[in-house]
């Protein structure tokens, strides 16, 4: 069945549930993770400072639109802040991608989310320009058309719109020149670095895409949430967001959105299934089962009963 049509052949009691608070999430954390998993599957690296540079975009649109509360600079329509939003996510990409262009494996692991915590900090303490702890409220989103962007299936399909573009944005990246020249860094970088490409450019490059592709995944998490705080950039959103990823499979950046979609429906029934102290609990289990049944998420899953499958006469 077509994404698409999914909220129209759901129960007329349930449609509006599940197309808000499980796809339309879904979709905003897979496009976050698909950020993460862009960078792991072609550039062989992973970054755990994705979330806050979601967190940037939706930090600067929610400073600069006009009726968010508190008024911190407003005056800007949704059409002149959303870009200004991405443009800033790009730049943190860029940025991030500048300071631990050098290092790789577990001590890119660790500059990035050092990066990650220590902007988190800053943006809790600040009240002048980030309103501390309480956040921003009141970023309900633009009017399109007449319909309200928060009306469940028109945010739904915009969000699916702009994970489809995203996607197939990224596959066409994978292969230019660019996104080659990329992918021969993941497998032997003193073998391009040897055919005169500059590593530390495209590694950079590869963190601002990123940083654009995590730019729009924190714009349509403003506005879901009508508004952001810094917990939403904290930690633990850190960590669920590199969750999504593994549940889904590194391997390729449809499992961003495979993992998201597992992790949102447990972070939903969990509380009701197993115990709503212990909720967690169970969200764990499931993560450290896939991982022990399939190192390769659910995509290897996937892949390993079409080839049982496939052998079946």
């Amino acid at each position: 069945m077509l994404p698409w049509a999914l909220p129209f052949v759901l129960p007329a009691n349930e449609a509006a549930f599940w197309t808000a608070n499980i796809l339309g999430r879904a979709l905003v954390f897979g496009i976050i993770a698909m950020s993460l998993t862009f960078l792991a599957t072609y550039g062989g690296f992973i970054s755990l400072a994705q979330m806050m540079v979601a967190g940037i975009a939706g930090y600067t649109l929610a400073i600069l639109v006009d009726g968010a509360v508190p008024h911190i600079l407003g005056g800007f329509g949704y059409g002149a802040a959303i870009p200004l939003g991405l443009l800033a996510a790009t730049l943190m990409g860029l940025l991030v991608g500048a300071i631990s262009v050098r290092t790789r494996d577990i001590y890119l692991l660790m500059i990035t989310l050092a990066l990650a915590m220590g902007v988190f900090r800053f943006i809790e303490t600040n009240i002048a320009w980030f309103n501390g702890y309480e956040g921003i409220r009141n970023v309900v989103g633009p009017t399109l058309f007449g319909q309200d962007f928060r009306n469940p299936l028109v945010f739904y399909h915009i969000a699916l719109a702009t994970a489809v573009l995203l996607y197939a944005g990224i596959l066409y990246l994978v292969r230019t020149p660019f996104g080659l020249v990329l992918q021969g860094i993941r497998d032997n970088p003193r073998r391009v670095a040897a055919l005169g490409y500059s590593v530390g450019l495209h590694r950079i490059a590869a963190f601002g895409v990123a940083g654009f592709i995590a730019g729009c995944g924190g714009i349509l998490s403003t506005i879901y949430n009508i508004g952001i705080s810094p917990g939403s950039i904290g930690l633990g959103a850190t960590v669920n967001v590199l969750i999504m990823s593994v549940i889904g499979g590194l391997g390729h950046p449809v499992g961003a959105f495979i993992g998201s979609l597992i992790y949102t429906v447990f972070d939903t029934f969990a509380a009701t299934i197993y115990d709503r102290d212990r909720f967690n609990t169970l969200i764990g289990v499931v993560f450290l089962a896939i991982v022990l049944v399939s190192p390769d998420g659910a995509i290897g899953i996937g892949a390993r009963l079409r080839r049982l499958l496939a052998r079946r006469p």
